[in-house]
């Protein structure tokens, strides 16, 4: 009695404090303001003062909630009319229950509280998608138990109920510009840009970091472009453009969220890119044939080499020219030699029309139409344009594989972006992973060769590897001097196993060199042919001006990055300031207590030390008066539902499109095609072993013979179902057996009456399964 607090939260806590250790839990009840709403005193009962009321529902309650108010008269009262202070004025510490064991405390409702550091490291669990139960093992374990944590798995998961209800009422269009806005402020280098239509809907989201910018600005000379994403709920397009990077890995330069793929769309995107990086664009772009991707490039980067994938060529040849590779063999042969084989333009157009007079294809239109374009997907218009060795954007296809590991179409717009942040990051590291590779070890030289330890120490070695392959072939290389004129020397080179051969002309004047197939100019390392004629003219090394800086370590030496963590900007949203500082401080936390925890004199100096420092945070948080501040950081606060852009528009929403095709990767026209040979191939297959029943369909359909020999007491009824319906079905479609459709139902209907009889033959099972089955039989 008489212990005085400096506020009535101090007076709360305390109580707390004593009740927990004594195995109760304590409420707040009534209280008394004056006239200027101040507070004057407080009751802090126990949890089990009162008695529930009765429950006007009660006739209606099957199973009412146990009671847990049993007329407790334990309680504090603390006054503050004398003083100022809050002074204890009555205390009653007799209970007339059960009070729990220290271990078990943890469990009343007062004693169980997600405090701010917890509330951060739930949001960083749910953000890397960890599940609830995992999480909170793990953090129980950090603690040394589940009584130690402050919170039951309860409370874990109504957290995150609370943030998802959050969410929802904000909506896409709100979580979407809060991430941009978030992202904004931790990155300055952060760009992102949103299109409008004439309602104010959202139609396109582009977006980009700042060590996106720094990748492409390194390997931005290629890109991949490519639209087969539906990682969404709306099955909206979602784009990539990619390259690739020094360690030959996928490098990941801008990403758009799409409505559409019209010509308009793709003209906006391609300039809200080039105008993110200050109007650089990229030297030669690749895509697959899509024709208002083509018109879009055409007005926005006339510039810029379009090649086309080739991989997606040979796909439409074989829908549009299928016949001609059914009925000759040799013609995909023939149609792969004027893709890749040729060095003069004269030796392809020859090539082309032989095949076209050989296999009378003359007057095919597809063929016409493509030779109109020849310059876009045939090798020989495009050896001399740097392509960083990619002919096809499977390198931006393949990413379908790996974004679906962390997005799915069920994700919402606003969790879409959260966790596409997870796999940049990933790609990141992965790089991150080989820088170091490359620069603490080197590779093993099959041989002791100068040009071999000259490239081991200036590529990485993903790109050695590359470079030792084609030093390799050189060996193996036929060569005759063609010509010598001056300085300048020509030589005829033949790879093992081929007929034609490449013209290499090399000028002793500074080591100049070139190669007819152009690999050099194409690729940027040096072809087997050259190699073969530096070896021959005794240079032992490369000469520098046929190194190029993209495939070297210092590929990103002109790009300096701050990785200081510590430098927190003070106009920064509250939330993002708090995450920020979080971070940095568990990254030191875990590197003390990885040192001291090694040896018991180090662990007492970090343990008093520590100590220490949670006196001075109280003292010092106390002072400011930020107490509340903080426990209300646990709670999960509103946040602002900003819809307007940087540009002053009063955005409604998001514009909606229906939801057509599921979240896979779409299929191309030769995917399609070889799945509709193998489905007819299996239809016929299970058409020629149906066994038809011999009875005419007048007869009692108990007598039909199954056509399939199924155990169907390890079946389910309804995969039974559809398993007889999909064969009957295919059945109907690949034989058209019109006049039997007749006995095909009827045969239809008693399997599914066999099967629902054999399931269960008790008496009660039938009752409850069989009759609509019967009943669908009989119609």
């Amino acid at each position: 009695m008489g212990m005085e607090f400096e506020s009535e939260e101090d007076a709360y806590n305390f109580y707390l404090a004593y009740a927990k250790e004594v195995g109760f839990g304590i409420k707040r009840s009534s209280f008394h303001k004056d006239s200027n709403g101040k507070l004057m005193d407080r009751v802090f009962c126990c949890s089990a003062e009162g008695k529930r009321g009765k429950d006007k529902r009660d006739l209606n309650v099957r199973a009412p909630r146990p009671e847990t108010q049993f007329n407790c008269s334990a309680k504090m009262k603390v006054n503050s009319r004398q003083t100022g202070k809050f002074r204890i004025c009555q205390l009653i510490n007799e209970h007339n229950h059960y009070l729990s064991s220290p271990n078990k405390s943890h469990l009343h409702r007062s004693h169980r509280k997600i405090n701010s550091v917890h509330a951060a490291e739930i949001d960083m669990a749910y953000r890397v998608g960890i599940a609830p139960k995992i999480s909170h093992e793990l953090m129980a374990l950090q603690v040394g138990g589940q009584e130690n944590l402050g919170f039951i798995p309860e409370d874990f998961r109504n957290y995150l109920r609370s943030k998802r209800t959050i969410q929802m009422e904000v909506g896409d269009i709100g979580g979407v510009l809060e991430y941009l806005q978030k992202m904004q402020l931790e990155d300055p280098n952060f760009f992102y840009a949103i299109q409008v239509d004439q309602d104010a809907l959202i139609t396109n989201i582009f977006w980009i970091d700042g060590l996106m910018r720094a990748d492409y600005a390194s390997f931005g000379d290629v890109v991949c472009f490519d639209t087969t994403y539906r990682k969404n709920n709306e099955g909206r397009p979602f784009v990539l453009f990619v390259g690739v990077n020094n360690h030959k890995q996928t490098a990941i330069f801008r990403v758009a969220l799409l409505y559409d793929e019209t010509a308009s769309t793709f003209e906006w995107l391609f300039d809200i890119f080039a105008r993110a990086m200050s109007g650089k664009k990229p030297n030669t772009i690749l895509t697959d044939q899509d024709a208002a991707m083509a018109k879009g490039l055409i007005s926005t980067w006339p510039e810029t080499r379009h090649r086309l994938c080739i991989w997606h060529v040979f796909q439409n040849a074989a829908i549009h020219l299928s016949h001609v590779f059914e009925s000759f063999k040799q013609f995909a042969n023939d149609f792969s030699k004027c893709v890749y084989d040729f060095d003069e333009e004269e030796d392809f157009i020859s090539e082309w029309n032989t095949m076209l007079k050989k296999y009378g294809l003359e007057d095919n239109d597809w063929l016409k139409r493509m030779f109109e374009i020849k310059e876009k997907w045939a090798l020989v218009y495009g050896r001399e344009i740097f392509c960083a060795d990619m002919t096809t954007t499977q390198r931006s296809e393949s990413m379908n594989s790996v974004i679906k590991r962390y997005v799915t179409y069920k994700n919402k717009f606003h969790e879409f972006f959260n966790h596409f942040k997870r796999l940049v990051d990933d790609r990141r590291y992965k790089e991150l992973q080989a820088d170091f590779r490359a620069y603490m070890s080197t590779p093993v030289l099959p041989f002791d060769v100068d040009v071999l330890k000259q490239a081991a120490s200036v590529y990485t070695p993903e790109v050695f590897k590359w470079f030792e392959i084609e030093w390799g072939k050189s060996y193996d290389c036929g060569i005759i001097t063609y010509s010598e004129v001056g300085t300048v020397t020509e030589y005829k080179i033949t790879p093992k196993g081929r007929k034609n051969y490449h013209m290499v002309r090399f000028d002793s004047i500074g080591d100049q060199i070139s190669c007819s197939c152009k690999k050099f100019e194409f690729s940027g390392i040096l072809c087997s042919h050259s190699l073969k004629v530096l070896n021959i003219r005794n240079i032992m090394k490369i000469p520098s001006q046929y190194i190029i800086k993209r495939w070297t370590n210092k590929a990103k030496a002109g790009y300096v990055k701050d990785n200081n963590c510590c430098n927190i900007n003070n106009d920064l949203d509250p939330k993002v300031a708090f995450t920020k500082r979080y971070r940095d401080l568990c990254r030191l936390y875990t590197q003390l207590v990885t040192k001291v925890a090694q040896a018991e004199e180090t662990y007492k100096i970090a343990k008093e030390g520590l100590l220490k420092i949670l006196d001075l945070v109280d003292a010092r948080l106390h002072q400011e008066g930020s107490s509340n501040e903080m426990s209300n950081a646990a709670k999960v606060s509103n946040p602002t539902n900003n819809t307007t852009n940087a540009s002053g528009i009063n955005i409604k929403g998001i514009k909606k499109k229906m939801m057509t095709i599921s979240g896979k990767r779409l299929k191309s026209s030769l995917e399609k095609a070889t799945k509709r040979r193998r489905s007819t191939k299996k239809s016929l297959q299970n058409s020629i072993t149906m066994e038809l029943p011999a009875s005419s369909h007048n007869e009692p359909i108990g007598d039909t013979t199954p056509f399939v020999n199924l155990d169907v007491n390890q079946q389910n009824y309804g995969q039974l179902c559809t398993f007889s319906f999909m064969n009957m079905t295919g059945l109907l479609k690949r034989l058209e057996l019109i006049a039997m459709i007749g006995v095909v139902v009827q045969f239809h209907a008693a399997m599914i009456f066999r099967a629902s009889v054999q399931v269960d033959k008790r008496p009660e099972n039938l009752t409850k399964i069989d009759n609509g089955a019967f009943r669908a039989s009989q119609n």
